[in-house]
């Protein structure tokens, strides 16, 4: 998932990443609007992580938004 499919869909994933980090807050979430770097950034902040594991956990979560999408995607024949 790129930059672009974040920013497109960031309201309706506010909630599947409040799931995920429970921490964060809607103001956080209205501050990264889809920016997965600030998002990264505010992680950090939250939960005291370092900006690669911070960094690592924004891709871990847009990699498994990508296989969900491809689960949900009919089969083209």
């Amino acid at each position: 998932m790129n930059h672009d499919t974040i920013s497109g869909q960031w309201k309706q994933l506010g909630g599947q990443i409040k799931k995920q980090w429970g921490k964060l807050t809607d103001d956080d979430l209205k501050v990264v609007e889809g920016n997965a770097q600030m998002l990264a950034g505010r992680l950090q902040e939250r939960y005291g992580i370092a900006r690669e594991e911070a960094e690592r956990q924004v891709r871990d979560f847009q990699k498994d938004l990508d296989v969900s999408r491809q689960k949900d995607k009919p089969l083209s024949h």
